[in-house]
């Protein structure tokens, strides 16, 4: 259990602060605008990281070394594809008829900093959806207009009570912080 001072979360993702809210770490939140884009060719699997230490650069420029910061991006990637954002409500329904009877991988990189050491990692959980149909898609976009979710979906929303019948990973990864990880490495400092 993390008891230091708080941390800042250099993110706006209000399921993020409700994760960290449920381990009991105090924190606050500072956005500052960064760069999400990534160098043409880098692996996946590094994406999230590097996205997420662009957050960490952009909020650290705002504070001294002493304080702690912690950045994350999240990445949905379906056959060596990242599947970002919702353009808009057709893509989403476009998307998730993709997603629909599929294994898809999420990624969540993490960056913790403190005192001038960085501590990077990331995490990946696989994620099952059953076959949607046409229906249980036009509802889920209308009813929570996921648009502002990589993938076009949230696990802890309807579509992951009743699309999604199989995680191999952690849960919390999916909703966009691998919370365990994160807590640990805290206890750490």
């Amino acid at each position: 259990m993390y008891v230091g001072k708080p941390v800042i979360l250099a993110s706006q993702s209000p399921r993020r602060r409700q994760l960290l809210e449920q381990a009991g770490i105090p924190f606050e939140v500072k956005v500052s605008e960064a760069d999400e884009t990534f160098p043409e060719g880098m692996p996946i699997a590094e994406v999230p990281v590097f996205i997420a230490r662009q957050k960490a650069d952009a909020v650290a420029q705002l504070y001294d070394a002493s304080e702690i910061i912690i950045a994350a991006d999240t990445i949905v990637v379906l056959d060596g594809n990242i599947i970002g954002k919702p353009a808009d409500r057709a893509d989403a329904i476009r998307i998730l008829s993709t997603l629909s009877g599929r294994i898809h991988e999420v990624i969540t990189g993490v960056v913790i900093r403190y005192n001038g050491k960085e501590e990077a990692f990331s995490q990946v959980t696989e994620v099952h959806f059953s076959p949607l149909s046409e229906v249980q898609i036009i509802y889920y976009v209308d009813h929570y207009q996921p648009f502002d979710k990589a993938g076009a979906y949230a696990i802890q929303e309807w579509i992951g009570a009743v699309g999604i019948d199989r995680i191999n990973g952690c849960f919390y990864n999916v909703m966009g912080l691998p919370i365990s990880q994160v807590s640990a490495r805290l206890s750490m400092l």
